[in-house]
């Protein structure tokens, strides 16, 4: 087992990762930047080594700074959290040609997984359906028009690197896809340094579900059930829940069987999440994979009990899986809500600033999973989130009004936050009774 890990993160997912090594008697190295310097949360781990400025590029993403935080701090192993380097192949390389192990899977199945083209041909070869779309990257607008007049209009243009909704594009027409093709290609180029990118035909108003794996070093992957991630705004995930609302047993059974397949022939270890879009008659079809840990992972925690931060930990140290398929129990209802520093009704703009007064919601079945503090100052270099409110309950009518009491007594001042727009939609019909798609949030907020 580790003696050391290095932390290559901030924020709430570095003292989630803190808090898991504490419990299991493994001493942490935490890296932060200028703009991080005094958080509460540094003084945690048993080190902290400053990286650099308040910009990423040069603080969390400057992998030879953590390497050397690395040898300096004596670790064994780095945990990459979410964000910044987590899916990061070079990074994993580097980690583990100095020696050091790298808590995520091997680097060639990062790097399979991590483009969507060869993503795409590897769920094909594992059979898991895939929207139709084209069989690899588009090279020719020519083309990329013939590939939409086949599987019909609209279509959806994407980038094959990175995520989030950058280099994505829905076209309608042709002459919206020659159009959007420029627009998605140099936006990708800006975001991931890869202007790559493939059709697939657009599924009007989808679900978005997706199943986490976890997987050891010697041939076991087990599924740990699904969420539904179909409350969004511009791609972005606002709420999180499992299990996925309305889904038919045979269809849950299917599409995480399908997720399970698809790592193993992907030869991918440790944890990650398949995601799956899911049309109205609920067919389903493979996005993508996210090679790393999800900001929504204690939602699967709490409905099965599995501490995944641990497991990670404890397969990257070579360890097998504690648990069979069939040692895995779906109990109860969790949803999991996330609170950002920004202005709903000022287009979603960032609210960076201190916190001057914070009042937090607690009870049974109720987890608040934060760095934040009263007097704790939001930065503009980073992610806007604050923190991920999550309750479990039997039923998910008892979960909803259990959100609806923790957001009564949530108070956050000083800043903007999404904590008006959350009481909108847990008191909305539609999403009580989940008739909700992806694109629900922006039709109706």
């Amino acid at each position: 087992m580790f003696q050391r890990i290095l932390v290559a993160n901030r924020g709430e997912i570095a003292l989630r990762i803190i808090r898991a090594c504490r419990e299991m008697g493994i001493e942490t190295v935490a890296v932060y930047s200028e703009a991080d310097r005094g958080a509460h949360y540094l003084s945690l781990a048993d080190e902290a080594w400053c990286i650099g400025p308040p910009q990423a590029l040069e603080s969390y993403l400057q992998i030879k700074r953590i390497i050397s935080a690395a040898e300096i701090g004596n670790v064994q192993a780095v945990h990459p959290g979410y964000g910044f380097l987590a899916e990061n192949a070079h990074f994993a390389e580097v980690c583990r040609s100095c020696n050091i192990e790298f808590i995520g899977p091997p680097v060639e199945a990062m790097q399979q997984l991590g483009d969507k083209v060869s993503a795409r041909e590897i769920a094909r070869k594992a059979g898991v359906p895939c929207v139709p779309g084209s069989d690899g990257l588009i090279t020719d607008v020519e083309d990329a028009v013939r590939i939409a007049d086949s599987i019909g209009y609209p279509v959806l243009i994407k980038a094959t690197a990175g995520g989030g909704g950058k280099g994505m594009r829905v076209a309608g027409n042709e002459i919206s896809l020659r159009a959007g093709l420029a627009a998605a290609s140099a936006e990708a180029e800006k975001a991931f340094k890869n202007a790559g990118v493939y059709l697939e035909k657009y599924i009007e108003k989808p679900r978005h579900v997706e199943v986490q794996i976890i997987g050891d070093n010697y041939g076991n992957v087990v599924h740990l059930y699904e969420r539904d991630c179909s409350m969004q705004r511009r791609h972005q995930k606002l709420i999180e829940e499992s299990p996925a609302p309305k889904l038919p047993p045979e269809v849950r059974e299917r599409i995480c069987n399908c997720a399970v397949q698809l790592v193993k022939t992907a030869g991918y270890t440790n944890a990650g999440t398949c995601e799956f879009i899911v049309d109205k008659n609920f067919n389903f079809y493979f996005i993508e994979v996210n090679a790393r840990i999800q900001v929504e992972h204690p939602v699967t925690e709490l409905v099965t009990g599995i501490d995944l931060i641990k497991q990670q930990i404890l397969v990257a140290a070579g360890e097998k899986l504690p648990f069979t398929q069939a040692d895995i129990r779906h109990s109860g209802c969790a949803i999991e809500l996330r609170v950002n520093a920004e202005d709903p009704d000022n287009g979603f703009r960032g609210s960076p600033g201190t916190i001057t007064r914070l009042r937090l919601p607690g009870g049974p079945g109720v987890r608040f999973d934060s760095h934040v503090y009263e007097g704790y100052t939001i930065s503009p270099y980073y992610d806007s989130m604050i923190g991920k409110l999550i309750v479990c309950k039997p039923t998910r009518q008892e979960a909803i009004e259990c959100m609806r009491r923790c957001l009564h007594e949530f108070v956050i001042e000083g800043i903007k936050t999404t904590l008006p727009l959350a009481k909108k939609m847990f008191s909305h019909a539609d999403f009580v009774d989940f008739n909700v798609d992806t694109t629900f949030v922006e039709r109706t907020f």
